[in-house]
């Protein structure tokens, strides 16, 4: 019998009811799954969501989501050559399937690491404190919360895996549950990884749900709490967008779409040059990869008009090695597209492309098949057309198809070339291919307005780019127009997202209270015992430790002068200071902070193991001989370490508040510095 997909809603698997979808091998055509999501209670599951997922995850700190994310990540890993199986049916070849399971597994892992760009704490604090008032006893700051709603991830089919993986692993690391609909033609994949990642009891309850079938009535449930991504067609996206209840309950809404990508040769990019091949290689991965099913494939190849037979022919000849047929027969680089109705509407596009700008590689009725059938599987041959005046015909900046498609358009400036980029009315990717540093600059602030990301590809990032079509988890997925105006990943920023951003206005205690960094001018505690004879649990936001006081005089400058080899003639040339800023001989701003150090630093063993390293410093004020300073040593904020292995010392990073000032209380330099402290449980 065919498998039936089941739904992973309330806490169970279960199979909906309504109309049935069928489920195709790409490469054979023969029906593998049967799914259907009507039927589903999506009111309870929203409730089920917040109740408990939401409530659990909320309780987490940024560490503990990580490392959660970095055991779930090593879970799929160790069950990757089972999705790599199922992923064959999909049409695509190991290396497509690599970006899908693996790149998806990735993210994982990546914003796993990310945790440690946050605190150990539910909250974020971001950014610095803003002074509101001249004696400085009213502040703000703003703080980032998770949302207490569900992220309600809408995937396309191209990317069952990665789609789904790159999402939760970012809502999921900024504390929210998420509701999973990836698209019907390629919901078994996406099926398989969440039944292991439910199996393998690492998200606590209510953090993961799925929705195998169509979806209808999902949006009807969303409140301002929750947040909605979807990827797909820009046409989708817009209905949508436009949905009533996220309208009225102005639900965050973020929305990945197809686009228009294009890749542009440097006019010095000629034949023979490293770059020009880069680009030809560049261009046939591209389309070829996934057999072009990718929202950031090249679409457009604008190349300079006196280059177009030449990138024709180079083109022509790296697409001729591509083989295409059943992803298991060997030899066999491009495999199947999604499905034979897929495979229409892309026949469809070209057909209609075609009219204007004709194809000058490929044939829509013949293509060579290994292992496969043509007439029962998704095979079609790589396109390329030409469009020798892009301004005139315009629909190939309007019309995708979906495919391995792509058409070449010459330029006669970077200004044409940047126009005509541009035209794509949003795209999520663009590369230029120069060697050129002011061609790369000019294109790219032509296009930037126009574009979520630009890579720059020439000889010195050859071996290591991970290319046109690849977006990374620490910079956003997104663009404007087209695109969908929206973005994913991107790094904090990406977290961020799912978080809800609040201006807090107090007292300087307050504001410390809240956010758990001291901020200047809070109540300071003094104990007897120096700060750096407390283990790390011990120490206190706001423990301070006031130093003795030191006057400084000219022998200070010049020994610090001969021992660091500063010389600059503010320190040692009395001579040389008409017309400056100086009114005499001034002490290096480097001897204040050393010897700010040398005043707060207790000698004796501790539990601080070492200096981490400086955050911030500045020097306010210039310090003369015959001045007296002294300094506030105060604890700004605790970050703790996990330990690498059980041979490891338990331990945590302070970050401390140097406030140097001289004999009126006024402030000469001011510093963050950061010490190792060992804590005093090392379980």
């Amino acid at each position: 019998m065919t498998p039936t997909l089941e739904n992973y809603v309330l806490g169970r698997w279960t199979a909906g009811s309504g109309e049935q979808h069928e489920l195709f091998d790409a490469s054979t055509g023969e029906v593998i799954a049967i799914a259907n999501g009507e039927g589903l209670d999506y009111a309870g599951m929203f409730d089920y969501a917040r109740r408990t997922g939401n409530k659990a995850l909320r309780k987490m700190t940024f560490h503990e989501r990580g490392r959660m994310l970095k055991a779930l990540a090593l879970h799929l890993d160790s069950k990757k050559e089972d999705f790599y199986t199922l992923s064959y049916r999909s049409g695509a070849t190991r290396a497509d399937s690599w970006i899908d399971i693996e790149g998806g597994i990735g993210n994982l892992f990546a914003n796993a690491s990310l945790r440690r760009k946050f605190p150990d704490k539910p909250f974020y604090v971001e950014s610095d404190p803003i002074a509101l008032s001249k004696a400085g006893n009213f502040m703000g700051h703003h703080i980032l919360v998770p949302k207490e709603g569900v992220a309600v991830h809408i995937n396309a089919y191209n990317f069952p895996i990665w789609g789904m993986l790159e999402k939760i692993a970012v809502n999921l690391l900024a504390g929210m549950p998420a509701i999973v609909k990836p698209a019907v033609p390629s919901a078994y994949l996406t099926e398989a990884v969440v039944r292991e990642i439910i199996a393998s009891k690492i998200l606590p309850e209510g953090a993961l749900q799925l929705v195998v079938g169509s979806g209808h009535g999902i949006l009807d449930h969303v409140n301002y709490q929750d947040v909605v991504t979807f990827t797909g067609s820009a046409e989708t996206g817009r209905k949508l967008k436009g949905h009533p209840r996220i309208l009225a309950e102005a639900v965050p809404f973020t929305m990945e779409a197809d686009s228009l990508n294009a890749a542009v040769l440097g006019q010095d990019a000629v034949p023979g040059t490293v770059e020009f091949d880069l680009f030809i290689k560049e261009v046939r991965k591209e389309m070829t990869s996934k057999a072009g099913q990718k929202c950031t494939a090249i679409r457009r190849i604008i190349v300079p008009e006196n280059l177009v037979e030449d990138v024709q022919i180079a083109l022509g000849k790296a697409l001729a090695q591509t083989t295409i047929g059943h992803p298991l027969a060997e030899g066999v680089r491009m495999g199947a597209l999604a499905g034979r109705e897929q495979m229409q509407r892309v026949r469809e596009r070209v057909e209609h492309l075609a009219k204007n700008t004709p194809i000058v590689y490929g044939n829509l009725d013949d293509v060579a098949v290994i292992g496969g059938d043509c007439k029962v599987g998704a095979f079609m041959s790589p396109i390329v057309l030409l469009n020798p005046e892009p301004f005139k015909f315009t629909d190939t900046h309007e019309i995708e198809a979906f495919g391995p498609v792509s058409t070449i358009m010459p330029y006669k400036d970077i200004d044409e070339a940047i126009t005509l980029t541009n035209m794509g009315k949003g795209s999520l990717v663009c590369s230029v291919a120069t060697n050129d540093p002011r061609t790369a600059q000019e294109f790219v602030l032509g296009s930037a307005t126009h574009h979520g990301r630009i890579l720059v590809l020439n000889e010195e990032v050859a071996k290591e780019s991970t290319g046109h079509g690849s977006p990374l988890p620490l910079l956003i997925h997104g663009g404007p127009g087209r695109a969908g105006g929206g973005q994913e990943m991107g790094g904090i920023r990406g977290v961020e997202h799912f978080m809800q951003r609040v201006a807090i206005q107090g007292s300087p205690s307050m504001i410390t209270a809240i956010t758990e960094v001291y901020q200047p001018k809070a109540r300071q505690i003094e104990k007897d015992k120096h700060p750096f004879q407390h283990y790390f649990e011990e120490l206190e936001i706001g423990q301070t430790y006031t130093t003795h006081r030191h006057t400084v005089t000219e022998a200070d400058i010049t020994s610090f002068a001969q021992v660091s080899g500063d010389n600059f003639y503010a320190h040692v040339d009395a001579t040389s200071l008409e017309g400056t800023l100086f009114t005499g001989r001034v002490a290096h701003g480097y001897y204040i902070l050393s010897k700010a150090a040398g005043m707060f630093v207790d000698p004796r063993k501790g539990p601080v193991l070492l200096n981490y390293g400086l955050d911030e410093c500045r020097f306010t004020k210039p310090v003369y001989p015959g001045m007296t300073i002294g300094v506030q040593l105060t604890v700004k904020e605790k970050i703790g370490q996990e330990k690498r292995d059980a041979e490891d010392v338990a331990k945590g990073i302070v970050r401390w508040l140097v406030d140097v000032t001289d004999e009126t209380g006024e402030t000469v330099a001011v510093a963050t510095i950061l010490t190792m402290v060992k804590k005093k449980n090392q379980e």
